[in-house]
């Protein structure tokens, strides 16, 4: 290296110069810098003025060029942002469901959950046995969150259960009488289910022979005696509605009635929560010798008024009257079925001329009621067929013996 280093020194002393390659060599790199650097000054430049571009288009006209309103760039906030707090309703799509619920697309970040206790106000199994499938789109209401992935949890019973209590308050408000089904007894009472809500039944408020356990899984007629969805209070009464129900059974009239039982002397149909008898022999004009062989409980068939002793709450029922012809409850049930209003008004026209008739042969023996009857078959007040000015009795020939 030391004689290098002499021999440079000595080249130097005698006026060496290096050759043209080797000046090029050494000016490439100081070539390259400098290329370099003015290219990134230029990128420099040119970022710079494109900003300051934008700036001033921005504080200018800040919607010069966008595809779409300021209107509908809110629009579209809205519908993909919401509250989230819980008790907010809000609307979603069902995707997908479970056994234990359904997922719903709320065209949010994230994706929320109806669990299936929550599904309806009604115990359901499934879901899809609440009509909740796949495309449904409803609206829910948040009742919390899963900690884990942060996805809301939804609810359609929490509406459903103010539903039911609307729906309540305005059935009282109209004095209704309402079907529900009773599903549980204790000692003070029943616990019946109507629209969808459990209510109390008191005993003072239940007018039927059976027993709690009797009426288990049966739907009875009820009305509302109170109605407080503060309190949670729903208080009802069979004993109302079955009163309501008496005062509507017309001698003569057409009920739609199920048959409760069977027995060898009749059966016994349920009219609106009243019990009533149909007797063997008012069942068809044709003998029947077995009554199964007629009716099967769970049946239901229309049946008449016959009578109605409301002091002692029995109430007799008639087919046989209502049969177009003689044995059609035997051998066409369903045309005695379609037929049985016609026929009743048909049995109570004759029923309404034989009583007309009755009166007007009690009324030829009792003048002193004021009615007579026209040789038209009119009742009407009692009339005198003499003229105004009386009769002459001189001009009356004496009377001749025979």
């Amino acid at each position: 290296m030391t004689m290098t280093m002499a021999m440079t020194a000595s080249q130097l002393q005698w006026g060496w110069r290096p050759t043209l390659k080797q000046q090029r060599r050494r000016m490439v790199p100081v070539v390259c810098s400098i290329a370099i650097e003015n290219t990134q000054n230029k990128e420099r430049a040119r970022l710079k003025k494109m900003f300051e571009e934008a700036y001033e288009r921005c504080r200018t006209a800040p919607t010069e060029g966008v595809s779409f309103t300021y209107e509908q760039f809110t629009d579209a906030l809205d519908k993909y942002d919401f509250d989230a707090e819980i008790g907010t309703k809000v609307k979603g799509t069902v995707f997908a469901t479970d056994a234990s619920g359904a997922y719903v697309d709320m065209t949010a970040k994230s994706t929320a959950y109806l669990p299936l206790q929550e599904a309806c106000i009604h115990k359901v199994k499934n879901v899809e046995e609440a009509g909740i499938v796949p495309g449904l789109r409803e609206e829910f209401v948040i009742i919390g969150e899963n900690e884990a992935d942060d996805s809301l949890i939804l609810s359609l019973r929490s509406i459903q259960y103010d539903l039911a209590w609307e729906r309540c308050r305005q059935l009282q408000t109209e004095d209704a009488v309402v079907k529900g089904k009773v599903v549980n007894a204790n000692k003070g009472g029943l616990v019946a289910q109507v629209e969808g809500l459990k209510g109390f039944v008191p005993f003072s408020q239940i007018s039927t022979k059976l027993t709690g356990e009797e009426l288990l899984e049966k739907e009875i007629p009820f009305k509302f005696v109170e109605v407080d969805e503060e309190q949670s209070r729903l208080v009802l009464s069979h004993r109302k509605a079955v009163a309501e129900n008496q005062g509507q059974l017309g001698i003569g009239s057409v009920v739609t009635g199920s048959v409760q039982s069977i027995k060898p002397y009749g059966a016994f149909i349920d009219i609106g929560g009243i019990s009533g008898l149909l007797h063997v022999s008012q069942i068809s004009h044709d003998r029947i010798t077995d009554i199964a062989t007629v009716l099967q409980p769970g049946d239901i068939l229309k049946v008449m008024i016959l009578s109605h002793d409301r002091g002692r709450g029995r109430v007799s029922l008639s087919t046989k009257k209502l049969e177009p012809t003689p044995g059609d409850m035997i051998r066409n049930p369903k045309l005695v079925f379609e037929k049985a209003e016609e026929m009743a008004q048909t049995f109570r026209q004759r029923i309404a001329q034989a009583e007309a008739m009755a009166r007007a042969d009690m009324l030829r023996f009792q003048p002193e009621s004021g009615l007579t009857l026209s040789s038209d078959g009119i009742l009407g007040p009692l009339a005198s067929d003499l003229p105004p000015e009386g009769l002459d009795l001189s001009e009356v020939p004496a009377a001749e013996d025979s």
